[in-house]
């Protein structure tokens, strides 16, 4: 399946995208794409579902991030040896985690708010994986049982705020829009190998990053068992895994950086495209 969240920002209902790509509207059997509807129970309750006799949804719609009531977005850091080579990183020999503010989170195709004063906006597309049932200790060999779904994720990072600032990458990656996320939640059924995933993004048009899912350092299996040794891991909690090279911090002969005015698409196979706009944040509407 194809999950979605679809409608106002803060006022999304759930829905799922049948054979023809259209939005069918799931709300008279769920409340939301969260917390129990993606446990291996509430998926197979939407599984059973005619999508025939669901409402289509008319007109255009506006697709909120895939998953609501994120309680952590949990993240890794320099997890493909050519994007930590790029950064001037050592190669990791355990995964680097930080959170992402859930704040961050948003629609796959809303507008990214460049902060107030922000010089380094950059770019990263990741593959997110969402849990689909409590996962504490779990063991690599159990792991993927643990995970309801992946999506695209676009971590979003103020390098000056994450390095130049006096330590904890969280600063630099967690201001509001930082977390584009969607534009679905595709089950683990669908996907027959996480591990092989082609992986996109452009800006204005030029392709920055082009990678695949198998260079990672650190499996999908390998990162759910990590992480749920120092935190549990509950249903809806999203993984974002890490991002190829390509980020903006890397160009050479100079780094490029993002300003407002300016497009950014990226996408991963099967799991579809998100595109956003840049803007200056307005500091009067924030208060």
């Amino acid at each position: 399946m194809k999950l979605v969240r679809f409608g106002a920002p803060g006022d999304e209902k759930p829905g799922v995208l049948d054979a023809d790509g259209h939005v069918r509207d799931l709300s008279a059997h769920v409340a939301d794409i969260a917390g129990a509807a993606l446990t291996p129970a509430g998926l197979q309750k939407l599984a059973e579902i005619d999508l025939e006799g669901l409402p289509v949804v008319e007109g255009k719609v506006r697709f909120g991030p895939c998953v609501g009531r994120v309680g952590k977005l949990v993240c890794v850091g320099l997890n493909y040896s050519d994007h930590a080579k790029e950064s001037g990183m050592a190669i990791p020999t355990e995964p680097v985690l930080f959170m992402k503010a859930t704040s961050s989170i948003t629609g796959p195709d809303d507008d990214v708010l460049i902060p107030p004063g922000a010089q380094k906006v950059d770019w990263e597309v990741e593959l997110g994986v969402v849990i689909g049932k409590e996962a504490r200790y779990v063991s690599r060999e159990d792991a993927l049982d643990y995970v309801a779904g992946y999506c695209v994720v676009n971590d979003v990072s103020e390098r000056a705020y994450q390095i130049e600032r006096g330590g904890q990458w969280d600063k630099g990656k967690g201001c509001d829009t930082f977390g584009p996320i969607g534009p679905w939640l595709v089950t683990r059924d669908e996907i027959a190998d996480p591990q092989d995933l082609d992986m996109w993004l452009e800006v204005d048009g030029k392709r920055y990053q082009d990678g695949n899912t198998r260079t990672m350092i650190f499996d999908v299996a390998t990162l759910v068992s990590y992480i749920s040794q120092f935190m549990s891991l509950q249903p809806g909690d999203v993984i974002s895994t890490g991002t190829p090279p390509g980020v903006g911090m890397g160009q050479k002969p100079e780094p490029v950086y993002l300003g407002a005015g300016q497009t950014m698409r990226l996408g991963i196979a099967g799991l579809g495209e998100q595109q956003q706009r840049t803007v200056n944040t307005n500091i009067a509407e924030a208060e």
